[in-house]
């Protein structure tokens, strides 16, 4: 029973039969397994603990006097439907026992019950409580976090788009969304999905750039026995497996001629075909799709369908690039950090206002994608509770001495570019000093001459920037020279 020890706490399990002695033995037998149980030998009772406290599952008697067993758990799921449910019945009334599964028992036992049977029986309804609590749990997080209200969107171009989510997502309409790699097209596929009637149903992703055609075509429809080699038996399709909710096709604009001809009878017939079978199965699924390239262009050219892209497009939605939206990195910027900090277990609260300085300078080309590996790598190289420069080069390794200091007004934004300017040279030519001595093999003399420069003017700059020679030399009485124009 290691998996009822690992709850966090222990099960809580109620008891109702009419002789105290049966409900002893469950009592006794369930505790020595780290259950916490109580009993009644009443059924009113019983019902009146149901009521007032939280069980995890119900141990029923059939027969009992004022209120049996069938009666007593039809009260319990109306008072308290999350509770499981075991039958305890005799030999007589198997057929009550059934008819109470039908009615929402998890299953039965006969009497008398053994500990075994009764220990392996609870934990198996406990289990199947804990997967239904954990996917009720699982259904209203996503619910949460794909809520329109609970999408980040600050900028009007947003805005914009939740607006044309909310007015779609209770329709049966099929959605184009389009935008580059990384904008969130996924979300608002989801976004959309869990703000429709649909949302009780399978929110089903088909990636069709990573399959080929064949592949392609058995995954979306599905295929029977024997259509090809490997095929060993029936196989459902993703458009299937979808019934009653959505299918989400990423980057349909990959997909072949042969594949689009399936999608476009999806659509219109509401129907697929597995692959190598002539019968056509129907399916009851909402179709959202998603591409970064445009399909009017590949209609152009001849390799997308024309009446496919008017199907798919019925109700077209654009994500703008984020670096339309620049006032949103900061709100997502945050909102990974938590993220991650919660899942990597660490204390990090904040962003520092010149580590941000960097982050909104950044175009961002991989869009919230990129940003959201760069918070995650970030808060992997953060230490204490906040992230500073040295955890956040995005884009590559950017002087951290450049964004140091965002100006604040026009006349400090002209200094700082002067100073940037000074910078850059002084950079360019410490390193074009260093190359003509290293190439040199650290001679001046022949530096100068390799560089075409005068030798006093390379050792002006080898003084400017602290160069000196391996042996220190500074080459044939040089501090007598002086600079002239090359």
């Amino acid at each position: 029973m290691d998996d009822v020890r690992s709850w966090i706490e222990p099960p809580r399990v109620l008891a109702v039969d009419d002789e105290q002695v049966v409900c002893e033995s469950i009592r006794r037998v369930l505790t020595a397994e780290g259950y916490e149980v109580m009993t009644s030998t009443s059924s009113r009772q019983g019902l009146e603990l149901l009521r007032k406290e939280r069980f995890d599952l119900l141990l029923l008697d059939i027969k009992m006097p004022e209120m049996d067993g069938i009666e007593l758990l039809k009260a319990a799921r109306d008072v308290s439907p999350e509770t499981e449910v075991l039958i305890v019945t005799g030999y007589a009334t198997i057929e009550t026992a059934v008819e109470a599964i039908k009615l929402g028992a998890f299953d039965y036992l006969e009497k008398p019950v053994s500990p075994p049977q009764l220990l392996v029986a609870t934990a198996r309804a406990l289990e199947r409580k804990h997967l239904i609590d954990l996917t009720r749990r699982l259904r209203s997080e996503l619910e949460t976090r794909h809520r329109i209200g609970n999408v980040i969107c600050t900028s009007p171009a947003m805005r914009k788009v939740m607006q044309l989510v909310e007015r779609v997502a209770p329709t049966m309409s099929t959605v184009l969304i389009t935008g580059e790699t990384g904008t969130g097209k996924d979300v608002i596929a989801r976004a959309i999905h869990y703000n429709s009637a649909r949302k009780d149903g399978p929110f089903v992703v088909a990636d069709c750039a990573s399959l080929t055609e064949s592949l392609l075509e058995s995954e979306l429809f599905g295929h029977v026995r024997g259509a090809f080699t490997g095929a060993v038996k029936d196989r459902k399709g993703l458009a299937e497996t979808a019934r009653g909710g959505t299918l989400f096709l990423d980057e349909i604009s990959t997909i072949s001629p042969q594949v689009q001809g399936s999608l476009l009878r999806l659509l219109q017939e509401r129907e697929v075909r597995p692959v190598g079978s002539d019968k056509p199965v129907s399916v009851d699924v909402r179709l959202i799709a998603a591409t970064n390239r445009d399909l009017q262009e590949l209609v152009n050219e001849g390799s997308f369908r024309e009446d496919l892209f008017y199907r798919l497009s019925v109700f077209t939605i654009r994500l703008p690039p984020l670096r339309e939206r620049p006032e949103e990195i900061p709100l997502l910027a945050h909102h990974f950090v938590q993220r991650f900090a919660e899942e990597f277990d660490k204390p990090i609260e904040v962003i520092t206002p010149r580590a941000m300085a960097v982050l909104e300078a950044h175009e961002w080309p991989g869009n919230v994608r990129e940003l959201e590996h760069a918070m995650e790598r970030a808060v992997l190289l953060a230490d204490g509770r906040a992230i500073d420069l040295d955890a956040i080069p995005p884009g590559g390794e950017h002087p951290n001495g450049v964004w140091s200091d965002v100006p604040d007004d026009a006349a400090t934004l002209a200094e700082r570019k002067q100073e940037l300017r000074s910078e850059a040279v002084e950079r360019i030519e410490r390193l074009f000093v260093l190359k003509a001595l290293r190439t040199a093999a650290w001679n001046v003399s022949q530096a100068a001459r390799n560089v075409g420069m005068a030798r006093p003017n390379l050792h002006a700059l080898m003084r400017k920037h602290g160069i000196t020679t391996p042996d220190h030399d500074d080459g044939e009485g040089e501090d007598a020279e002086k600079p002239t124009p090359d």
